[in-house]
């Protein structure tokens, strides 16, 4: 074997290494509108809070969120994979937060479990003029 095809194997051994943990949940969630008010005292700011629903090994895809995004995120029920930015992967059982901080990237976020759902609550202090709370990286589909 020569180093050209060494490193050919070793780079497709490690493309199919990370992409199998990605897929093997599924790209489901609803996000359901559940607050939104401007911050009288600290003008051109917004509270605006979503619920998050995953089916039994439901997920979203990777994804960002408003450049002035601060997110407080609070499992509601189940439990919830989340991995932001480079900190290590953690699980959030019912009634357990974690946040983040603006220009985060979410690189997972999903249900621990294949048989139950979970639910999150996630609370943005935004932009008011920030419409667009979250962008995927990827298709939907």
């Amino acid at each position: 074997m020569n180093i050209r095809s060494f490193i050919l194997s070793t780079t497709a051994a490690i493309a199919v290494a990370t992409a199998v943990p990605a897929a093997a949940h599924k790209i489901d969630e609803t996000v359901t509108p559940n607050f939104e008010q401007a911050i009288p005292n600290i003008p051109g700011k917004s509270v605006k809070a979503v619920v998050v629903d995953y089916p039994p090994d439901g997920g979203s895809l990777p994804h960002i969120h408003a450049e002035s995004a601060f997110i407080y995120a609070y499992v509601l029920e189940g439990e919830i994979e989340s991995k932001v930015n480079d900190e290590p992967t953690k699980v959030y059982q019912a009634g357990e937060n974690f946040y983040e901080t603006p220009g985060s990237r979410h690189l997972v976020s999903r249900n621990a479990s294949k048989t139950k759902p979970a639910k999150l609550l996630a609370v943005f202090i935004v932009d008011t003029n920030d419409k667009e709370l979250t962008t995927y990286q990827g298709s939907k589909e």
